[in-house]
């Protein structure tokens, strides 16, 4: 990238830092009956008698974390329902998580972690399907590059005709792997988790990345959270841009290749922490997501996932 490039990005971040004020008040002024459903929440707890193995004691994540503590963080815009995904490997604490959504209409949905390739995958998709609350599974992009490798796709497929989504979590490289499952099983929703991990600066967005998600919005069974921004941006020591300009060119690559149709709103919380507070990662998309006008809006915070998880409309929820 050319210095006059790095200047004219910098200079267009400090100008909308200038009137970034101006751009909440149009974000305030819109949409009175917002359904906000946050599609990336981790939930867990310490006390219990068999412990967690995520996240590690002595870090500021390691403490009890639950829907409740989610409902009452100061937010842009009030969330009003979210789908957990499971970031424990072990299969139990996919029936703790379906066991608190039981008694909590707020929580719409769960994405557990099940191992394809393993004896006991089709065993317990079939288990934890049974459960309508229940909506897919999340696996890293290095194990999905492997099952691509070795052509050992029934697992997955196997998701699909249980109706359920699958989460891909990987770095920059994963929307390109993702582009070759996509084709191989049309029925199987694919979710790209946390836009591939990008790093976030103030240079173009890596052509690779771009390419990648090019590549992935081709096929229309895959959609995009566009979530973990301020932890891309994050650097040891500084203070993460909060002003959407500092964003926006990652999120234009993303919004343009998926469409208004294919990208979810989801906050990573409470990993998001390390980098920023809630209200300001949820102001930063949902300031960008309002400049494209009160559907696109809608469908970003709780239309399209409700394509992509079938999420499930609880009574009581608002």
């Amino acid at each position: 990238m050319s210095t006059n490039a790095i200047s004219r990005r910098e200079w267009i971040v400090g100008s909308i830092v200038g009137v970034v004020g101006l751009g909440r008040l149009r974000a305030d002024d819109s949409i009175a009956d917002l359904d906000i459903i946050d599609c990336h929440t981790h939930f867990y707890d310490p006390t219990r008698p068999e412990g967690i193995p995520w996240p590690g004691k002595g870090t500021p994540l390691y403490r009890t974390v639950l829907p409740k503590h989610l409902r009452e963080l100061k937010q842009f815009r009030r969330v009003t329902g979210t789908v957990i995904v499971e970031a424990s490997p072990r299969v139990e604490d996919n029936a703790w998580l379906l066991e608190i959504a039981k008694d909590d209409p707020f929580v719409v949905g769960i994405v557990g972690r099940l191992e394809p390739g393993t004896p006991e995958f089709a065993k317990y998709v079939k288990h934890f399907a049974a459960n309508p609350l229940f909506r897919g599974i999340r696996i890293s992009g290095g194990l999905l590059n492997e099952l691509l490798g070795k052509e050992t796709l029934a697992d997955l497929k196997l998701l699909a005709d249980h109706d359920l989504a699958l989460d891909v979590n990987g770095g920059p490289e994963t929307p390109a792997v993702i582009a070759k499952l996509a084709p191989r099983l049309p029925t199987l929703r694919i979710v790209l988790n946390h836009l591939g991990n990008v790093r976030i600066t103030a240079d173009d967005p890596p052509r690779e990345w771009q390419s990648g998600i090019r590549a992935a919005a081709a096929h229309s069974n895959v959609f995009c959270k566009i979530s973990a921004l301020v932890e891309g941006a994050a650097r040891d020591g500084q203070k993460v841009p909060d002003a959407l300009a500092f964003y926006r060119p990652y999120i234009d690559v993303v919004w343009n290749a998926m469409g208004d149709d294919r990208v979810i709103y989801g906050s990573n919380w409470p990993v998001s922490e390390r980098a920023a507070v809630y209200e300001t990662l949820q102001r930063i998309v949902l300031e960008y997501a309002f400049e494209r006008g009160a559907d696109a809006t809608r469908k970003f915070c709780s239309l399209n996932a409700k394509r992509a998880y079938k999420w499930v409309e609880r009574p009581s929820r608002r």
